[in-house]
């Protein structure tokens, strides 16, 4: 399959916070990432399965990486685990210091208006998507 052929991954949005992504992608440190199973419903698109390749972007919208789905699961935001935590890369030390992250992200502007909500928040209950990946290779 070709490059272009492939469905885009797509960290966070353009900018620093996908920059950092990225860069753990590359270096390896991350291979776990977590999504609000909303976000999928309100884009009408399909949780990723096990065994797919993405092409990763950067923040010029450039494929640097291809990625491939080792593991999906859908779990309360209080059900993610330490390993996953850890596994995302973004350097967090507990689930607490991951999910304060998270739910900054996800109750950001841009977030909310992704979602068109903008009082979206997230709570123990919500259903986010955990995801596990492997790094395929590097463009």
């Amino acid at each position: 399959m070709e490059l272009d052929d492939l469905p885009r991954a797509e960290f966070a949005f353009p900018g620093p916070l996908r920059d950092k992504l990225v860069s753990a992608i590359l270096s390896g440190a991350k291979t776990s990432t977590t999504a609000l199973l909303v976000g999928y419903e309100r884009a009408n698109e399909p949780l990723p399965e096990v065994g797919q390749r993405s092409a990763v972007v950067d923040s010029a919208d450039r494929p640097v990486a291809v990625i491939e789905v080792t593991e999906v699961r859908v779990i309360r935001l209080a059900d993610v685990d330490l390993q996953h935590a850890l596994d995302e890369g973004e350097g967090d030390e507990s689930v607490a210091q991951w999910r304060a992250g998270h739910e900054a992200f996800w109750h950001s502007p841009e977030v909310r208006e992704e979602l068109g909500d903008v009082g979206f928040t997230v709570d123990d209950d919500t259903l986010v998507v955990a995801e596990r990946f492997r790094l395929v290779h590097t463009v």
